[in-house]
């Protein structure tokens, strides 16, 4: 089981290449037009946004988590038996692949059918055991809305089928980008904080061509009106953003120092997509951000992000079963002042923790553009320049409650494929959180 984890690992991870070049600027326009309404139902509404080949659901859901669930299920239709049986498809096919390559499939096509039927069991078991292992750390919240989601497919899919699908990512890691700069690095009058998160994960599979993102307006006491940006039917978080003004960023470590203590994989405790989600959804400080982060139990090697523009901070973690140690400007972790330089007011990494040439080429252009950050500027010169975030980037304005996202090109889309050299589009988030409900 563990060597089914480390192939879904190597199959999804972009992993920190160490021979980046600086990429060619982004000049597409921002797209600023507001969401366009498509049609709505009981607990839920869809909208449109981006333009062209960038265009995008964005769904808002009403209600208690299994309606939640339901309303995001309509609204999908059959994009969501679609997009999770494409995803579960495509890692055992990448497991596969691994182990053995397409020529000799072609020759063996009997033997290369049955590895595949192995490979299948022995990843159903790999997620089974993981559930297992973090069920008892979750909300009820989390398989309630996959009950919902599964029921709006009238069959099409089980709740296992979905909340597989889920936990994959505690099995797969994800080489991505962030930074959190505030006070004198950042162009704004009072030094608001400007939060990147980089999305650098798979963009072969099916993940480009079901970019949607999710606005919950839990019921009163519940929680903090909160959006997710991910794919079709994903119910954990890797990037988002609350009402709160908090936003989050990660990066999956591959390449991680003795600090972290001994990898551990289908560990027992709580799925950090959930946590993370947590934070969105139920916290409203970066004080309770960080409380919750540090006394988790935690079950993989992360680099957690939290910015606060209410606070106009930001705290890296580092995130393992074994440490939560929280970094600032000050004590910027791992230390190495020829690839990983201090810079002040801005915690930052480049694709994962021991990763010199990408964390020498994000501390270039951040102290090319020390004083003078902004979305824009990002954008043009910060993460197109770096060559991260292929499959989705978000940047928050925190303070503003600005997002701005961008995702990779679906397939039959014309342009660059990356995230990172596509149109932008800013989304007005204290609108969008305002959202009122359907009337029906």
């Amino acid at each position: 089981l563990v060597v089914v984890a480390v192939m879904v690992g190597r199959a999804t991870a972009a992993g920190c290449n160490g021979h980046s070049t600086p990429g060619a600027r982004n000049t597409n326009p921002i797209d600023t037009a507001p969401p366009r309404f498509v049609r709505e139902i009981k607990n839920g509404k869809l909208y449109t946004i981006g333009q062209g080949d960038d265009t995008k659901d964005l769904i808002h859901v009403w209600g208690t988590p299994y309606e939640n669930g339901l309303a995001m299920g309509e609204l999908l239709g059959p994009k969501l038996p679609t997009f999770m049986n494409q995803v579960y498809n495509y890692i055992e096919g990448q497991i596969v692949a691994n182990l053995a390559n397409a020529t000799w499939c072609a020759e063996h096509k009997e033997t290369c059918t049955g590895l595949r039927e192995v490979m299948r069991m022995t990843l159903e078991v790999a997620l089974d055991l993981s559930y297992e292992r973090t069920a008892p750390y979750i909300k009820p919240y989390v398989m309630e809305e996959i009950k919902g989601l599964a029921d709006a497919t009238d069959g099409a899919l089980s709740p296992r089928d979905i909340r597989d699908v889920m936990w994959l990512g505690e099995i797969t890691r994800g080489s991505c980008s962030m930074f959190g700069a505030k006070d004198s690095a950042t162009a704004s009058t009072n030094g608001s904080l400007l939060q990147l998160r980089a999305l650098d994960w798979d963009t072969d599979g099916p993940f480009k061509n079901f970019a949607t993102v999710v606005v919950y307006h839990p019921n009163a006491g519940e929680g903090n009106a909160w959006a997710n940006v991910g794919f079709a039917g994903w119910t954990a978080s890797i990037t988002g953003f609350s009402e709160q003004q908090i936003g989050l960023s990660e990066i999956g470590v591959s390449y991680p120092d003795k600090s972290f203590g001994p990898e551990t994989y289908l560990a027992k405790g709580y799925p950090f997509g959930y946590i993370i989600r947590d934070v969105l959804q139920f916290d409203s400080t970066l004080e309770e951000a960080t409380k919750r982060i540090t006394t988790a139990t935690r079950t993989c090697d992360l680099i957690l992000g939290v910015g606060d523009g209410k606070s106009n901070d930001f705290s890296g973690f580092q995130y393992s079963p074994h440490v939560a140690n929280v970094i600032k400007p000050e004590n910027l972790l791992p230390a190495n002042d020829t690839w990983h330089p201090k810079i002040k007011d801005v915690v930052y990494w480049g694709m994962d923790w021991i990763c010199p040439n990408d964390n020498s080429m994000l501390a270039h252009q951040i102290n090319a553009f020390h004083g003078k950050i902004t979305p824009e500027i990002t954008i043009s010169d910060i993460v197109s320049y770096v060559g991260t975030g292929d499959l989705h980037i978000a940047i928050y304005d925190n303070a503003k409650l600005q997002m701005y996202i961008s995702t990779a090109r679906p397939d039959g889309g014309a342009g660059p494929l990356e995230a990172y050299q596509r149109q932008f589009t800013r989304l007005d988030m204290a609108a969008i959180f305002a959202e009122k409900s359907p009337q029906l």
